[in-house]
């Protein structure tokens, strides 16, 4: 058995979207966020591998066909952009604001864990990066010195904690605001808080992709500060 799908180019491809298309079937039918299909995605596939004691590079050489799409799916977030530009123009400056602030927090709260539970320096800049992009993340993780490899787990918990919680946790403190839902999703939870973004609406989708890449740009330079820190 284990042969026959560690051989199946197929086998990655096929994992991945089935587990996925039942994580969907899941929270349309109990109508709550702990079925997230990404999270339920994530759950299956590895208890899959495990269960079946399947090397990951196996169930690669056919997921990594899903990782093709993501640039045409990145360059797509310039749609909502576009489309809500005049909204973007009027509100710039509470965007750029609350966009800073979220950078500041994150960068901040990184800091302090840091100091609580006496992180060494490798540990403490591996933290840093959580709330950006993986491909952004992992060149500043890098650059600092931190392990990569953890700062992309980091990474994609942050991600999937966005998506799953997010939007309970702005009902949950009464934020209403479009822009500001989506300047909460994007900078705190990167592309994932984005997909979540969009299902709360188009402004909130095109406040989400832009924050995604101001939250990257000042992270990059945030980082940089706060790594001298400690």
């Amino acid at each position: 058995m284990n042969s026959v799908l560690e051989d199946s180019i197929f086998f990655g491809l096929t994992l991945s979207f089935l587990s996925y298309f039942l994580g969907d079937f899941l929270q349309k039918k109990f109508k709550s966020q702990i079925f997230n299909p990404l999270l339920i995605s994530i759950v299956i596939s590895i208890s899959v591998l495990t269960i079946f004691n399947i090397d990951y590079d196996s169930y690669y050489n056919g997921a990594k066909y899903i990782s093709y799409l993501l640039t045409p799916a990145t360059v797509a977030l310039a749609i909502p952009l576009y489309e809500q530009l005049n909204t973007l123009k009027k509100n710039y400056k509470a965007i750029i604001a609350g966009i800073l602030s979220g950078v500041l927090t994150s960068l901040s709260f990184v800091l302090v864990m840091a100091l609580i539970f006496n992180f060494s320096h490798a540990e403490y800049v591996t933290f840093l990066p959580k709330s950006i992009s993986t491909a952004i993340g992992m060149d500043v993780s890098s650059e600092l010195g931190g392990y990569v490899s953890v700062t992309v787990a980091i990474i994609v918990i942050t991600g999937i904690i966005g998506n799953v919680a997010g939007s309970g946790i702005l009902k949950i403190f009464r934020i209403t605001s479009p822009i500001a839902k989506g300047i909460a999703l994007g900078t705190s939870s990167h592309a994932m808080g984005t997909a979540k973004a969009m299902e709360l609406g188009e402004v909130e989708g095109a406040i989400s992709s832009l924050s995604i890449v101001v939250a990257g740009i000042i992270t990059v330079i945030g980082a940089s500060i706060f790594a001298g820190f400690m």
